[in-house]
């Protein structure tokens, strides 16, 4: 299969960050491809045929074959494009995969920020993200991006959290956050990226605070 035969297709929902991480790998890559959008909570019928474990996001390749998980999905589109964006050293490479996997821990723990329905919870789970981000700024060098001037596969991972955690900031100040000026001058770095910056539609801001809303989360009246 070439990259010129391959047509993708990814799935998922308005304010997924885990497809946010394909969608900016594909637009750095200045790849073509459609975005579905479906409602997880009353998904089509052909859903589950493509989704294995029933999540988000999706990767539908000529219609046919489909691949889930992110981390995944991105190494696939990394593999069959170019530029590549994964390191060519073995052991670089398996670092970086390293540093992919604690974003989606971070990812996690930001989504328990986002969900808490009282300070006293909002504080709890502010403090657990914040010490996961304490060894990441220890790792990192005063540098643009993960990997110094090249954008890799790490930034594309990192983007979605930055971007949310930086809207909930500014909405409501979490002190800790300016412990870190590596990490928020990485963050401020891909957040001007253009393939960051479009890789969410204009509504972002208003969905995610809906959705915080339903929840009951006592960041929405912020945003």
């Amino acid at each position: 299969m070439t990259l010129s035969a391959m047509r993708f297709e990814l799935i998922s929902f308005a304010i997924c960050p885990y497809v946010q991480r394909s969608v900016i790998t594909l637009r750095y890559k200045r790849i073509d491809f459609d975005l579905t959008h479906i409602d997880l909570a009353h998904p089509p019928s052909w859903f589950r045929d493509v989704s294995p474990l029933g999540k988000v996001p999706v990767l539908r390749i000529d219609g046919t074959t489909a691949l889930f998980e992110s981390a995944v999905i991105n190494e696939f589109i990394d593999e069959v494009t170019e530029p590549r964006l994964m390191s060519a050293d073995p052991v670089e490479r398996a670092r970086e995969r390293a540093w992919i996997a604690h974003a989606s821990t971070l990812l996690g723990a930001l989504y328990r920020v986002m969900s808490a329905t009282d300070r006293a919870g909002l504080d709890a789970a502010a403090g657990v993200l914040f010490d996961d981000i304490d060894p990441l700024e220890r790792f990192l060098e005063p540098a643009p991006l993960f990997r110094g001037n090249a954008f890799s596969l790490a930034d594309a991972a990192f983007a979605p959290l930055f971007l949310r955690l930086e809207l909930m900031h500014a909405a409501r100040p979490f002190p800790r956050w300016n412990d870190y000026p590596k990490t928020r001058a990485w963050a401020k770095a891909l957040l001007e990226l253009p393939a960051v910056a479009g890789s969410v539609g204009p509504s972002f801001r208003e969905d995610l605070a809906a959705s915080l809303r339903k929840r009951g989360s006592l960041l929405a009246a912020a945003l």
